[in-house]
């Protein structure tokens, strides 16, 4: 998917120092990202083993493109529209919107690889996220100042996506599905630390609607550049 929100609220007043309010923050975005994985992984299962549904998205690939749609307008107007992403209850359904058109793509790609890839592939993603979230609670290392850097290489990475669909090579997709896989996992350390606000960088309480997308789009992403990994063929 490719898609990383690139707008940061840094927050300064001391009021956002209180221990309590961030970690009800933290709290509060946790929960909410857990309701998106919970949808998302849940549209996964059924476009994996109801095999009426898999027949279906597979028939009609102009679903995709309109979910896309819908998913890339209420992408931008959260991470772009500090104003709308803060008015409740406008904020959670844009967010609701976006992650129901995202499950859907993501239940759709699964739909075309065999079922051991997308287990296999959801096993992976769990256990990598939580090392990666629990690796980047524990250490002292400021992982937020390299958000500059992997915001280039995202850039890289794009032009890369586009050499791909240009030059079909496996050897050259598994390179990029590679890379991608260990950029958004960077990506999901940054964002876990700016959330805990003890680094260098850090988000709003306020903007929590903002910090739940941030992890959920880099998970999604290490998600589906493990299943791109894990297989390729088709039930």
């Amino acid at each position: 998917m490719d898609q990383q929100p690139t707008t940061t609220t840094i927050y300064s007043s001391p009021v956002w120092d209180d221990k309590k309010i961030r970690q009800a923050f933290i709290r509060k975005v946790f929960l909410v990202l857990t309701i998106q994985l919970s949808v998302t992984f849940a549209f996964v299962t059924v476009f994996t083993f109801v095999k009426d549904v898999k027949v279906f998205v597979r028939k009609n690939i102009w679903t995709y493109y309109v979910s896309y749609a819908v998913f890339f307008i209420s992408l931008i107007m959260l991470s772009c529209c500090g104003e709308f992403r803060r008015r409740h209850p406008w904020n959670l359904i844009a967010l609701s919107i976006l992650t129901l058109c995202l499950s859907y793509m993501v239940g759709m790609i699964a739909s075309f690889y065999n079922t051991d890839a997308v287990i296999m592939a959801v096993g992976i993603t769990t256990i990598v996220c939580f090392t990666v979230v629990l690796f980047s609670m524990q250490t002292k290392y400021d992982f937020t100042s390299c958000w500059g850097l992997l915001s280039v290489c995202l850039m890289v990475l794009l032009i890369f996506a586009i050499l791909c669909i240009f030059i079909q090579n496996r050897l050259l997709q598994i390179i990029y599905a590679s890379l991608g896989a260990l950029l958004f996992t960077c990506f999901l350390a940054v964002d876990t630390q700016m959330i805990l606000g003890n680094k260098q960088l850090a988000i709003s309480p306020e903007e929590y609607i903002f910090a739940a997308l941030n992890l959920y789009t880099d998970i999604i992403n290490i998600f589906l550049y493990i299943l791109a990994l894990s297989g390729n063929s088709k039930d």
